[in-house]
């Protein structure tokens, strides 16, 4: 079962999608978890998560680690597949939940009440092409599968 979670090719188009993914997802997990880049930190991100969007506990909090060790783990092609799929939940309860009632488009210009779903989308969709694929080159995983 580890050989099938760590299994990837050598292939260079699974490396960039994934450091591209990481890249994006890292300032929103550091967000929450940190209070970086403007964020609210653990403790303000699982308060708003609990009482405003009504998540239970443990949600709001895999919610909050997958964002932030998600990303990171990406980068480093670690778990990928995991990863990959946890961040790709992410994005689509996010849509569901919170963005859908906004439309489709983001709020480039502030002519809605919100952010739209289709940045969701995308990320969801990028995520499950790297958790079909794998770390690719220069991943962790195929480190660690070459030295089982």
């Amino acid at each position: 079962m580890l050989e099938t979670l760590l299994a990837t090719t050598n292939d260079i188009a699974p490396l960039i999608l994934r450091i591209t993914l990481g890249i994006v997802i890292f300032p929103h997990g550091a967000q929450k978890l940190l209070g970086w880049f403007g964020g609210y930190g653990f403790k303000g991100t699982y308060g708003f998560l609990t009482s405003q969007a009504g998540l239970p506990g443990i949600i709001a909090a895999l919610v909050i680690i997958g964002e932030s060790f998600g990303s990171v783990a990406l980068i480093l092609g670690l778990l990928t597949r995991f990863s990959a799929i946890s961040i790709a939940v992410i994005m689509i309860g996010a849509a569901l939940l919170a963005h859908r009632q906004n439309g489709f488009f983001l709020n480039w210009f502030g002519a809605q009440k919100g952010e739209g779903y289709e940045f969701h989308l995308l990320a969801a969709g990028l995520a499950i092409g790297v958790a079909i694929s794998g770390g690719g080159a220069f991943s962790l995983d195929q480190i660690i599968l070459q030295a089982l």
